[in-house]
């Protein structure tokens, strides 16, 4: 049996952040893009993302269904992980005339970004990878 204190917190990688540059759009003084930098979260913050965009549906005879809103699930995981801009910031909103951070996400970012912006959060959370993937990892 091998020692447990791997996997001890002290022992565990932390937070992962990467830059990447979503559009070409917004340069800085140089001309150069601007990097956004996005971080890896826990599973509790995933939970986190997930619930908010679950709602309660009312079925047949009273009961109660739960559906989570994939689009507003992934708008709430990428908000979670973009560290920089703050999309959280009322000044950045407001200048876009728009509250809230996932609308300000949909304001600011032609579709292609956003899904490239979905992507690399994804890939950075570990989403990217499939069971095949994971077996083999594990084997070796």
């Amino acid at each position: 049996m091998s020692d447990l204190s791997v996997f001890f917190a002290q022992n565990a990688a932390s937070e992962v952040i990467e830059e990447f540059a979503v559009s070409d759009r917004f340069k800085n003084k140089n001309g150069e893009p601007v990097l956004w930098q996005v971080r890896s979260m826990t599973e509790g913050e995933n939970e986190e993302c997930r619930k908010s965009a679950t709602k309660r549906i009312k079925g047949k005879n009273g009961s109660y269904t739960t559906e989570t809103n994939p689009d507003e699930y992934l708008a709430k995981l990428v908000v979670s992980s973009v560290v920089f801009p703050n999309l959280k910031d009322a000044e950045l909103q407001k200048s876009y005339g728009i509250m809230g951070a996932e609308a300000l996400l949909r304001k600011m970012l032609r579709p292609g970004e956003y899904a490239a912006l979905v992507q690399k959060v994804q890939a950075l959370n570990g989403f990217d990878r499939n069971m095949d993937e994971l077996v083999e990892e594990v084997k070796n």
